[in-house]
């Protein structure tokens, strides 16, 4: 059964996409635009919080920003290694959501699940338009890629204004507070020291760049098409 997305960002884990990008989902799903998410990990390595609690997290911080779509792949928290199966599962969301638009995180990434994403999904993109890969599925082509910052900001080739949509994007973040919150019975990591103060600070310095109040930015390999008129 095809499911049709507009758009489709890919995260490592939840709580990745929303970090990087949440007020722009949120500022499209309130124009109209269908946008899923897929994680391709439950986290079952994360430090706290339990799956169960993060999946719970993952649905709340969807309805904050207006998802038509979310799943989890279910492939291993460190160990992204590519695999022919992991490849496939991919390819398969892909192919099922026929996505105009992909998001991955940003390729060079303090985390190196996030780098294995943004390679796997990278090249998933490409695999999904091969009608001799998977041809019981039918080819997709993805019309562009965009890259999110997670952790590490680097060249930002594109900038989206959300300064009506931060809230939402406040929304998000504050749902996963297994990840965000420190308290008596969690172990202290760099997610629950001041870590959401910090992306809101980088937000804040990309928006200044335009005297906007907040944006996010992205990266591209491609150039992407702009019409002045």
């Amino acid at each position: 059964m095809t499911v049709a997305v507009d758009m489709l960002a890919f995260g490592a884990h939840p709580d990745d996409v929303e970090i990087g990008m949440a007020a722009t989902i949120a500022k499209h799903t309130q124009a109209g635009i269908r946008f899923g998410i897929c994680d391709l990990t439950r986290a079952e390595m994360s430090s706290n919080g339990t799956v169960e609690l993060r999946q719970r997290e993952a649905a709340e911080a969807a309805e904050a920003i207006g998802l038509a779509y979310r799943s989890c792949l279910g492939l291993p928290d460190r160990g992204l290694t590519g695999s022919p199966d992991q490849m496939a599962s991919i390819v398969r969301e892909i192919r099922k959501l026929r996505p105009r638009i992909v998001f991955a995180p940003y390729w060079n990434d303090r985390h190196p699940d996030h780098n294995a994403a943004s390679r796997l999904v990278e090249e998933a993109v490409f695999n999904a338009k091969l009608r001799r890969y998977m041809p019981e599925l039918e080819p997709v082509q993805v019309e562009q890629m965009y890259f999110y910052y997670i952790n590490d900001v680097a060249e930002v080739d594109l900038i989206v204004n959300v300064s009506d949509w931060y809230d939402a994007k406040r929304r998000a973040l504050s749902a996963y507070r297994s990840q965000f919150e420190s308290g008596p019975d969690t172990v202290a990591t760099p997610l629950n020291q001041r870590y959401v103060e910090n992306v809101e600070a980088r937000d804040r310095l990309l928006g200044g760049q335009r005297q906007w109040a907040f944006a996010e930015g992205f990266a591209v390999k491609r150039p992407f098409e702009v019409h002045l008129f």
